[in-house]
Order: structure tokens, then sequence, then C-alpha cells
């Protein structure tokens, strides 16, 4: 049976939920269930604390999970002793980054002005780490949330924390310095070796054919023969177009994939070129 985390609150709850939905199996339908078997996919899946799911895995009681890139970080043991859980694919959605801010006005516009200060963060690992590796010594402060109110409150001169917007740290009267430490999402976690198993095999490429068909449509479009060639240069496909004669001479109808955010534009690119009968259709599923 595989054993599967998966966030029970926050921000990756419910699109982990969904994408599991959509990769066909089975999730719970009230936030009080904990625990729910999917006996169609001898699976089960506990929902946990997103900051734990890493931890569990590492130590083998559960298989895989669902957490985001910085949770995983911030509980991978030091120095490589003990074990580890490790990224296993992205998964797309919970996109953020790990940043610094301080209050405007303050004078601190570059990471370098943070040596000796007081920085606040609720991912004191990942902090620690981060200013070792670039020499700046600073008084870490550990928060379990709230962050981007440390300043305000006297208890740091500056924060390091998660950001998708940055809206939150501007109306606590602070702004973003430096480049990202850490780009995070969404990750599928497991032990070292996890993707061998033939469960957690079978469950990537589920979540690899949500992503795709998240991030692709299948485009039909009919075509003259004289143009066939610019046209399917235009719409390469994955490993290539299918292209069928029509009863119509000298025509031929094309099919290929192509990528949700550009459909638009190539639909336009097409219909200037001699294209007719263009069609766009959702892909719910796909193996590739």
């Amino acid at each position: 049976m595989l054993r599967i985390a998966v966030p029970n609150k926050g921000v990756l709850s419910e699109p982990a939920a969904e994408m599991l939905v959509e990769s066909g199996y089975r999730q719970r339908r009230s936030t009080k269930d904990l625990v729910v078997f999917d006996p169609e996919n001898d699976t089960e899946f506990f929902y946990l604390r997103p900051r734990d799911i890493a931890v569990y895995v590492a130590s083998g009681t559960l298989d895989v999970g669902i957490t985001g890139r910085d949770m995983l970080l911030e509980t991978a043991p030091a120095d490589g002793e003990g074990p580890a859980a490790v990224e296993v694919m992205p998964l797309g959605f919970g996109i953020s980054s790990f940043r610094f801010a301080a209050p405007v006005g303050s004078g601190i516009e570059q990471v370098d002005q943070l040596a000796g200060k007081r920085i606040a963060t609720a991912y004191p690992v990942l902090l620690q780490r981060y200013l070792e590796e670039s020499g700046i010594k600073a008084d870490v402060v550990k928060l379990d949330g709230a962050v981007e109110t440390a300043c305000r409150l006297g208890v740091a001169d500056a924060v390091c924390d998660v950001v998708e917007t940055g809206t939150t740290l501007r109306a606590a009267g602070l702004q973003i310095i430096g480049e990202p430490v850490l780009a995070s999402e969404a990750i599928l976690v497991g032990r070292e070796g996890a993707q061998e198993i033939p469960a957690v095999a079978q469950l990537r490429r589920r979540l690899q054919g949500v992503l795709v068909a998240r991030q692709y449509v299948m485009l039909d479009y009919d075509c003259p023969d004289e143009i066939l060639a610019r046209a399917t240069e235009i719409t390469p496909g994955i490993e290539g177009p299918t292209v069928s004669p029509l009863q119509r001479a000298g025509w031929s109808a094309v099919r290929a994939m192509v990528r949700r955010s550009e459909t638009n534009q190539i639909m336009d690119q097409l219909y200037e070129l001699g294209a007719r009968a263009i069609l766009v259709t959702s892909i719910h599923a796909s193996r590739l």
C-alpha cells in the first residue's frame, strides 16, 4: 500500500487535493478527516501540517508527501546527519520566494547591510544557512507566524519570509531587498530512491499527466497543402503533429498540442497564414 502525506491546511492544501483528484485518487470530503483510504488505488492519505510532512517521509513512516520546497529544506537534518527526504518532482503550484524585507526609510537597502541586525523569520534553519554561506553575521529571531509585524513591534530590524505577491509586506510598511534567498513551490517529496517504487512511479506519471493537461491544449485546424510546412512549423506538437488528408483536394487536417498560454497567438498566426476551422480542445489527462 502506498502511504501519501497531504497538507491539511494552508495555501497548499486545496490545490494539492485538487491535483490528486485530477490524477484519479480519492480525497477527503471533510476537513475533519485525517486519514482517507483509496481502495481502488491501494493508497492511504494522511493529512498533516505541511511543515511536518518531510519529517514523516524522511523517517520512512510515509512513502511520499506534498509540501513546499522551503519546508523541505527547513526540516532537512543539519550536515546531512540522519535520514532525509528529497525532492521527487515540482508540482507547479504554490509558487513563492523566500526574501528579505526591511522597513521603508530604515536605510537598509541591500542584503549586506543586514550584518549585525536582528532578522525575524519562521524559517531559522534556511535563514541561518544562507547567512553563513554569505558571510553575514546577524541575529536570527525565530517566530512561528506574523513575521511582518516584527519590525513594527521592535523585536527585529528586518525580516526574511515567504513571499507570494509582497502585498502583506507592503501593508506592514516593509520593502523587499536583494534577490530571493530561495524560489519555492509545491513539490512531491520522498526518501532517496522512492521513485523506483512502482506505486510511486505511477503517482509521478499521473501527476505529470495533470501538469501537461494544465499547460497544453489540443489544436485542430484545416490547412491548404501549399502552406502545410509553414503551418506545422508553428505547431510542431510534442513529437510531431498529426496530419491527415481531407476529402477536399489540396487540404489537410492537422492536430497538435500547443501551450495553453500561447493558444490565441498561434491561432492568429495560423489564420493569417491561411488555415481555417481552427479549434481548441482542453486536455483532461495525458501520458507522454
